[in-house]
């Protein structure tokens, strides 16, 4: 079956940075496009970055030039490197396959 499990979420300052990693199994991931959502308290879930199976990015306004989505076929693996946070960025991130999402992990940029 699909899994999609989401690494490396924790506190950090503004200004600070993190890496997300998306462990992907169950289906072919080569030819899968991929992304990265996040939920924050009293919010919409709302797109972060998606990746294509032919590697093609695209961002949301809020991230573009702090954010950078990668994947790694031979590990099966998605990647967000999120650089310069901010408070606003706060959420819980979900790693994202067609119809099917990760268990999500926490994200907090606190000073």
């Amino acid at each position: 079956q699909v899994q999609l499990v989401e690494s490396g979420g924790g506190l950090v300052q503004p200004g600070g940075s993190l890496r997300l990693s998306c462990a992907a199994s169950g289906f072919i991931f080569r030819i899968s496009d991929m992304g990265w959502y996040r939920q924050a308290p009293g919010k919409e879930r709302e797109l972060v970055a998606r990746i294509t199976s032919g590697g093609s990015t695209n961002y949301a306004d809020s991230v573009k030039g702090r954010f950078t989505i990668s994947r790694d076929n031979a590990k099966n693996m998605v990647y967000l490197q999120m650089n310069s946070l901010i408070p606003e960025d706060t959420a819980v991130y979900y790693c994202w396959r067609y119809n099917y999402w990760g268990q999500g992990t926490q994200v907090t940029v606190s000073s």
